[in-house]
């Protein structure tokens, strides 16, 4: 039961330690963002590329028959 509670508390840390970090990196990516338009149009663009090609993919894709 003490090595549950211990792998159990190791997991908390390492997941709040990550999802802290993944918090920090996005606040300062918007704010280096927000000063910088030109950089923000241009993820824009980029993104909006990327899902227009990943949307005609899916669109021209044949499925295949599952085997019997």
């Amino acid at each position: 039961m003490l090595q549950g509670f211990a792998l159990g508390g190791i997991q908390i840390g390492v997941s709040l330690t990550v999802n802290l970090l993944i918090v920090l990196v996005a606040g300062t990516l918007a704010g280096f963002l927000v000063a910088r338009p030109r950089w923000l149009r241009t993820q824009r663009y980029l993104m909006g590329s990327v899902l227009g090609a990943l949307a005609v993919k899916l669109a021209t894709d044949h499925a295949r028959p599952s085997p019997a």
